[in-house]
């Protein structure tokens, strides 16, 4: 646990770590203090995500109707470099595991995270990188090593290990981001820390890719009757109705503002029904329920999961 940086600090530590940092217009007081408040801090890691989509830094600044803005400390553009969006508290996280969170604090194995009981705003840097996240979006060798050069400068600075960063994919159930490979990436950051700051030579993205979230068909389907009925907020199995939702958004199904809150409701019901009467099924055979070849149709068409029996 530490105390966050300061905006003068943050700025240093980025610019001796070798990177080139623009600023936003009012980056340094822009943050959800005031208006949830709650403070940034102690701080205990950061956290790396992707967009999800391109030319979205003002996106990031601003926030969108449903989640106010600044949604992450920093954005990384494919060619327009690091842009400080935010300083305290920032609505990039969300609600993550605990046991995770504790994991980060004790540089130690992250666990497997299955449940989201507590707050990622309070403790983590946020990073997002410009990127659709389809996995044939590639991370240009710059984009890829200034982000490599954000953590590492944090770490640095904090005096924590590369065991202090972590995808939000590994910290929320149901998150894809970042498409790459987060060991890949730690073990860059590691390098990167042996070095001295600012002295170039940063890795290049890592060889291996990420094995894909894997969507538990009985489970969705049991979520898929129960969640419509049930009270507000009610949710059965969140990771895999988020990456459902994710992948009915991406193809045009389903409202981005429906997704991502864990519940299979009513709306993503009708949403699924349309994917199936695009794959030609009709009556029954198009209520809504998940089935498998459906399914695993709707996985491999973006590329976000593959499903078990």
């Amino acid at each position: 646990m530490a105390k966050p940086l300061s905006a003068a600090k943050m700025l240093a530590a980025l610019k001796a770590e070798g990177l080139t940092v623009h600023e936003h217009a009012g980056w340094k007081t822009h943050n959800r203090e005031a208006a949830t408040g709650k403070t940034f801090g102690p701080v205990i890691g950061v956290l790396i995500h992707h967009t999800g989509g391109h030319n979205d830094k003002e996106l990031c600044f601003r926030g969108r109707p449903d989640l106010p803005g600044p949604l992450c400390h920093a954005w990384l553009g494919k060619t327009a470099g690091l842009w400080l969006l935010g300083h305290g508290r920032t609505n990039h996280a969300g609600a993550v595991d605990l046991d995770v969170l504790e994991a980060l604090r004790a540089e130690a194995p992250l666990l497997r995270d299955n449940q989201a009981n507590a707050d990622g705003n309070d403790v983590l840097y946020g990073l997002e990188i410009e990127n659709r996240g389809r996995g044939n979006d590639p991370y240009p060798d710059t984009q890829y090593q200034r982000a490599v050069l954000w953590a590492a400068a944090i770490c640095r600075a904090h005096g924590w290990s590369e065991k202090s960063i972590a995808g939000h994919k590994e910290v929320q159930p149901g998150k894809i981001d970042p498409s790459f490979d987060m060991d890949d990436f730690r073990a860059d950051v590691k390098k990167q820390l042996t070095r001295e700051p600012g002295g170039g030579g940063v890795a290049k993205p890592g060889g291996g890719s990420a094995a894909k979230p894997r969507v538990d068909l009985s489970r969705l389907i049991k979520a898929a009757k129960t969640d419509p009925g049930a009270e507000q907020g009610h949710i059965t199995y969140m990771a895999g109705t988020n990456l459902t939702e994710a992948a009915l958004v991406q193809l045009g199904y389903l409202a981005k503002a429906y997704a991502g809150d864990g519940s299979f409701g009513s709306t993503t019901v009708a949403a699924y029904a349309k994917w199936q009467r695009r794959l030609g099924y009709s009556g029954d055979d198009a209520n809504g329920i998940p089935g498998k070849v459906s399914l695993a149709e709707l996985g491999d068409k973006t590329g976000l999961f593959t499903v078990t029996a």
